[in-house]
């Protein structure tokens, strides 16, 4: 066996490894990301949806790595404010905003994105299994990956 070979092959067992031990945080990222995409874990303006409470406390968690959600003040209805007694009739008015552009596409892409990931993570720690000749190695760093981020959230 080369040199090159050796190198390859003690490369290719850390990918692995890193990767089996980073998959749970790959899993939980993609798919609360794709909730995050199309704003499932927020109220807009207007809006009667209330996001339920699980996907607001992971997108919290994946945004700020802590599970308290913040209580937001009701925004105060949109006040009309009263013209001013001096402000000059003749004053230019500001012009219309042009239409916003929609954002629908990017969003579809990121979303597909997100699908790729998890699907790519799921495919890549079957082949793991299917593959690897010490599947308790596998199963640890898998374990671990899980266990190690539940017990560094701040309770």
């Amino acid at each position: 066996m080369t040199s090159s070979h050796k190198i390859l092959k003690v490369v290719r067992q850390i990918h692995l490894y890193i990767g089996i031990f980073i998959s749970p945080a790959i899993l939980f990222f993609a798919f609360t990301g794709a909730l995050q995409t199309f704003s499932l874990h927020e109220t807009t303006r207007g809006s009667d949806y209330k996001p339920p409470t699980w996907i607001a406390t992971l997108a919290q968690l994946h945004k700020k790595q802590t599970t308290t959600v913040p209580i937001r003040k009701p925004r105060p209805a949109d006040v009309v404010p009263k013209p001013d007694k001096h402000a000059d009739a003749s004053a230019p008015q500001p012009s219309p905003e042009p239409p916003q552009k929609s954002h629908l596409p990017m969003k579809i892409f990121f979303l597909l994105v997100a699908i790729g990931l998890f699907t790519s993570t799921l495919t890549g720690i079957y082949m793991s299994y299917k593959f690897m000749r010490n599947r308790l190695v596998v199963t640890v760093l898998l374990i671990a990956g899980t266990i190690i981020p539940l017990l560094l959230l701040p309770f």
